[in-house]
């Protein structure tokens, strides 16, 4: 990669075979003529990728790297990108995309070419692993890829069946020549039949290796540390990294074991990069920043809204207290009296509570919470505290930069969102980044409001194989859950809540598919499936290859451009047959 030197850390190659890595074993780049090119760099919509494309830009800047920066949302924008600009570069970063797909195929680039891929999406495509001239991947040594092996799925051609070396050239006795034919001819019906295994064999190792999605370490921790190895890390691209880990957690892509095991790796430098004696922390300058790692609290931006906003709008509470029925709001009520909190400081901005309050709040709301059953509503998490006054949790950032994102408010393009998004990750631009924690409270308002509205009025429907949820055109903030990340937070909040309001046990384990207009003149659907709510999750969705043989079955009009396969948009007309050739595939 442009101005990397030593990458020690990412994944060697099988024995005998060469693997998509970069400079392995810690031995320096080789000189190549890409590295001193310009560089361009295609980025997916979501805040893991802004955070590795930011440090990226960082080490860039280090080494005086010049690049081209392209927002991609989707697999038609990739393509797109790459063929507008082959001609001009010859090196390309890919940013949270392109790993899942067989790349040379899709974007069918020159020959010299050359394809950096940084993509927490799994699993990885097995050509792109075992392509070692055009293809380096970026992964994480201990991200266990289960990639099958070069021979279960790749075989060289066969040399002439006919055994042409072999072959009679009439000299010899009729007998002997007949048995020559005859051997002949088993040795071919043998290799074929073989062949046949094979290909038999294969299919059902790709089937296994191919039919769950599912998501390894963030791209910006692997990008962190490619910077902590160069020596080039600094605390601002450790603040990416927890923030890239931290949207693994908030959208719940990873499971709780993956979230702590990469907490505790990002701790140890949170320690080296912020120790700091207390002289010092009594001069810290208003442009310094600090992280701290802490226990805090699985409450939505509260540190910037009142308390009683936060509990009514955070998944997890409003879920845990049902907050949509009237048995709901008499426990939250409850839950504030046994805390000893006057209803008069929950409702006020959490900055103007009495100081004594703030102190303690902490270990009073988890001593009550206990009581009536949140136990996990303390989580491991780390804090950023920018001069004397601004300080955020990593997760208030991900909810700002997410939402930033994906503001339907104005007529913005995609681009423009994107580059205030990105805007929003720099402490020099904390003003972007406090329109983005406005821009979420609007959202996690609209999500809580739209999981009362369709649990009270029985909008989820049980299918059999899963539950199903379709928002009409005319719902409230429906232009809002058009939108891939929107859509897939609510679809979460709804599922836990909708877990938490039945007492039908096999609905509990069932996943959920949701859809939502997506665009009313041409008459098409986003669609999203998600896995069942489950203690033992694996976070493991099965939806993307279900969505694509439904659809192939049908003969539906669907487009599967999103880089997460399991959101695809469907023509309204074809919904009916779509749903019941999925209801039937799952049963």
């Amino acid at each position: 990669m442009p101005g990397a030197e030593v990458m020690p850390h990412f994944t060697p190659p099988p024995p005998h075979r060469s693997f998509s890595g970069t400079a392995i074993g810690g031995e320096p780049l080789p000189s190549h003529p890409h590295l001193k090119t310009r560089v361009l760099l295609l980025v997916a919509s979501d805040v893991d990728a802004l955070c590795a494309c930011k440090i990226l830009q960082a080490l860039f800047q280090c080494d005086h790297v010049q690049y081209t920066l392209v927002p991609v949302s989707g697999w038609q924008e990739l393509e797109t990108a790459v063929l507008e600009h082959k001609d001009q570069f010859q090196s390309f970063v890919l940013i949270n995309c392109g790993a899942n797909i067989d790349l040379l195929e899709t974007l069918q680039p020159d020959e010299n070419s050359l394809f950096f891929v940084c993509d927490a999406h799994r699993p990885v495509d097995v050509v792109n692993v075992y392509n070692d001239t055009q293809i380096k991947l970026l992964i994480k040594q201990d991200d266990d890829l289960e990639i099958p092996s070069y021979d279960d799925i790749f075989r060289d051609e066969e040399e002439n069946e006919d055994d042409s070396g072999n072959e009679d050239d009439g000299s010899e006795p009729v007998g002997k020549r007949q048995r020559f034919d005859e051997d002949a001819m088993e040795r071919r019906i043998e290799r074929r039949r073989q062949r046949r295994e094979w290909e038999a064999r294969r299919q059902e190792i790709l089937f296994d290796y191919e039919q769950y999605e599912y998501h390894g370490t963030s791209s910006a921790m692997v990008m962190f540390d490619l910077a902590w190895i160069m020596s080039k890390d600094s605390n601002d691209m450790l603040w990416w990294a927890i923030v890239g880990l931290t949207d693994q957690w908030v959208h719940d892509k990873i499971t709780q074991m993956k979230y702590v095991t990469d907490v505790g790796t990002l701790q140890r430098h949170v320690s080296r990069h912020n120790h700091r004696n207390e002289d010092e922390e009594n001069s810290l300058s208003i442009d310094c920043m600090r992280i701290v790692f802490e226990y805090d609290l699985r409450l939505a931006l509260y540190q910037h809204w009142s308390l009683y906003e936060s509990i009514c709008n955070s998944c997890y509470t409003s879920a845990s207290f049902k907050l949509w029925s009237v048995q709901g709001q008499k426990r939250l009520q409850e839950f504030l009296a046994d805390m000893g909190l006057p209803l008069k400081q929950v409702k006020q901005k959490f900055n103007s509570m009495d100081m004594s309050l703030k102190e303690n709040l902490r270990e009073m709301i988890d001593e009550s919470a206990n009581k009536f059953g949140m136990k996990d509503l303390r989580v491991q998490t780390f804090s950023a505290q920018f001069g004397f006054r601004n300080k955020f949790l990593a997760n208030d950032v991900v909810f700002a930069a997410a939402s930033l994102m994906e503001n339907t408010e104005k007529d913005e393009n995609g681009t423009g969102n994107f580059i205030q998004a990105l805007d929003s990750l720099s402490r020099s631009n904390l003003d972007m980044l406090r329109l983005g924690l406005e821009l979420a409270k609007k959202q996690l308002r609209a999500i809580q409001q739209t999981v009362a509205s369709c649990i009270c009025t029985n909008l989820i429907i049980s299918q059999g194989p899963f539950l199903y949820c379709y928002l009409m055109e005319g719902t409230p903030d429906v232009k809002m859950f058009s939108q891939p990340k929107a859509l897939w937070l609510l679809s979460k909040s709804l599922l836990k809540s909708f877990v938490c309001s039945t007492r039908n046990k096999r609905c509990k384990l069932l996943p959920l598919v949701m859809a939502a207009p997506l665009n009313v003149e041409n008459g098409t659907v986003i669609l999203v499936g998600i896995p069942p709510v489950t203690e033992s999750s694996d976070k493991k969705n099965f939806f993307g290859r279900a969505f694509e043989k439904a659809a192939e079955s049908t003969s539906s009009r669907t487009l599967h451009n999103h880089f997460d396969s399991c959101f695809i948009e469907l023509k309204i007309e074809d919904r009916s047959k779509f749903l019941d050739a999925l209801i039937s595939l799952l049963s």
